[in-house]
C-alpha cells in the first residue's frame, strides 16, 4: 500500500527541479556568450590603414603609361645606298648645326654620277649631231625649194611670151598649152617642196623635243645624285643631342634608312599608351594630369596615333610646362587621362579596399570596432574615391583590403 508524500515534500522537490532548470540556463547563456566572443574576429589597429573622409573635388581618369620624349627630334636617313665608313657622335654628345655625325662611303655613288654624266655628254653629242643632220635636211629642201621657185618664175614668163606672140599672130595654141602645163607642173613641185620643208621642220621640232626630255631627265637625275653626294657627310640639321645613332661601322645602308636622331632636350612630350578599349574615350585637346615621381604636370592629348598594336593604343600628350625641370628624356611616368570632375563631393583616399564596384563593402570605424556599410562609388582616380550613401564627413574607414572579413557585419579593433 502507497504511502502519501507530504506536501512539503513534494514543494521542496520542485522548488530543487527549477533551481536545477535555472542553473543550466545560465550555465548555457554564460556559454553562448563566451563562444561569441570567441568567435567575433578581433585585428590589431596597427596591422591597417584607416583614412578619414572629407569633402574635395575627384577627377575621374583613366591610367595610362607613359615615358617622357622629346618635343623635337629629328631622324636623319641616308641619302644614298652605301657604307657607314665611320661614326663621329655618340649618343648623349651635344653637337651644332651642320657638324659631322657620320661619313658614308661614296665610291659606288660616285661611280655612278661619274657614268650619268658620260652619258649626258655622249646624249648631248647625239643631240648636236641629230640637229646638225635635220638642218642639213632642212637646208637642202630650202635650196631645191629657191632653185625650183627661179623655174617657176621663168616658166611664167615663158607662158606670157607664149601668149604675146599667139595675140599677134606670131605663135600656135599648141605652144601657149605646152607652156601652161610646164608651169603648172613646176607649181606643184613648188608646192610639194614647201609641205616637205614644213614636214621636216615639224619633225625636227618633234625629235629635238624628244632628246630635250631626255637630257632633262638625265640632268634631274644628275642633280639629285649631286646632292645626295653632298649629302653624304652626314651631318646635323639643328643644334641638340644625339639620342641614337647607327654605329655599325662597314655595315650596308639603304637610301632613306634612318641614320641618326638629334633632340632638342630643351623641351619634352609624353608618349603614352593605354588599352584599345578605352580608345572612345581619348579626345584630341582632352586633358591629361602627368605624374612624373610626386610632382603632377597639366596638359592635353595633342595626337592619337590611328594603328592598334597587341591592343594597345599609343597617344602623345602636350605639356603645359614642356620645359619643367623634373622632366628627362625617356623617364617613366603615369599618365591620367581626365573623364570627369566631381567637385564638393565626400571622397576618401583611394587604396586596397577599393575594388572598382559601383557598390562596395567599407568598414567605417565605431570606437572600438569597425562596422560593414555598404555604400556607392563614384568618380574615382589613383588618388581619391568619391563616397555616396550612409558615410559622412569626418568618418573613418578602413583602407586596407578588407576581402577576407566582407562577409562579416563588424570588427572588433585590438590595440595591439
Amino acid at each position: 500500500m502507497d504511502r502519501e508524500i507530504p506536501q512539503a515534500q513534494v514543494q521542496k522537490a520542485k522548488r530543487r527541479r527549477w533551481w536545477q532548470i535555472g542553473a543550466v540556463v545560465v550555465v548555457v547563456l554564460i556559454g553562448v556568450l563566451a563562444f561569441r566572443s570567441v568567435l567575433q574576429t578581433r585585428v590589431a589597429r596597427s596591422e591597417l590603414r584607416f583614412a578619414t573622409v572629407e569633402v574635395g573635388a575627384v577627377e575621374a581618369s583613366l591610367t595610362a603609361s607613359g615615358v617622357v620624349v622629346p618635343e623635337n627630334e629629328e631622324v636623319i636617313a641616308s641619302p644614298i645606298q652605301a657604307k657607314i665608313e665611320r661614326v663621329l657622335h655618340t649618343p648623349g654628345d651635344h653637337v651644332a648645326a651642320g657638324e659631322p655625325l657620320l661619313l658614308l662611303d661614296k665610291q659606288s655613288s660616285q661611280t655612278a654620277f661619274d657614268k650619268l654624266r658620260d652619258e649626258q655628254q655622249l646624249k648631248q653629242n647625239k643631240t648636236a649631231e641629230l640637229q646638225n643632220d635635220l638642218q642639213k635636211n632642212v637646208n637642202q629642201l630650202r635650196s631645191r625649194y629657191a632653185v625650183q621657185e627661179v623655174r617657176v618664175k621663168s616658166l611664167q614668163a615663158a607662158l606670157n611670151d607664149e601668149q604675146y606672140l599667139l595675140s599677134i599672130g606670131g605663135g600656135t595654141q599648141e605652144n601657149v598649152k605646152k607652156a601652161e602645163l610646164d608651169l603648172k607642173v613646176a607649181s606643184l613641185e613648188l608646192t610639194q617642196l614647201q609641205r616637205q620643208i614644213q614636214d621636216e621642220q615639224a619633225a625636227a621640232r618633234i625629235g629635238m623635243k624628244g632628246v630635250g626630255y631626255e637630257l632633262e631627265m638625265q640632268r634631274r637625275d644628275i642633280g639629285q645624285l649631286q646632292r645626295q653626294l653632298e649629302q653624304a657627310d652626314v651631318k646635323a640639321v639643328r643644334k641638340g643631342v644625339v639620342t641614337w645613332v647607327n654605329e655599325e661601322v662597314g655595315g650596308t645602308v639603304n637610301a632613306g634608312d634612318p641614320l641618326a636622331r638629334i633632340a632638342d632636350l630643351s623641351s619634352f612630350k609624353i608618349k603614352a599608351t593605354i588599352a584599345d578599349t578605352y580608345a572612345e574615350q581619348l579626345k584630341v585637346g582632352g586633358p591629361v594630369t602627368v605624374r612624373v615621381n610626386n610632382t603632377d604636370l597639366r596638359g592635353e592629348i595633342a595626337s592619337v596615333q590611328p594603328k592598334v598594336e597587341n591592343g594597345i593604343i599609343t597617344f602623345y600628350v602636350r605639356l603645359q610646362e614642356k620645359n619643367h625641370q623634373a622632366l628627362r628624356s625617356n623617364l617613366r611616368v603615369e599618365v591620367f587621362v581626365l573623364t570627369d570632375f566631381r567637385p564638393n563631393v565626400l571622397r576618401v583616399k583611394n587604396g586596397p579596399f577599393f575594388t572598382g564596384s559601383p557598390e562596395q563593402a567599407v568598414f567605417v570605424v565605431q570606437g572600438d570596432k569597425a562596422v560593414r556599410r555598404t555604400l556607392k562609388t563614384g568618380a574615382s582616380n589613383l588618388d581619391y574615391v568619391e563616397l555616396q550613401g550612409d558615410i559622412a564627413k569626418g568618418e573613418q574607414i578602413i583602407l586596407s583590403n578588407t576581402k577576407e572579413y566582407v562577409h562579416l557585419k563588424e570588427l572588433q579593433l585590438s590595440a595591439d
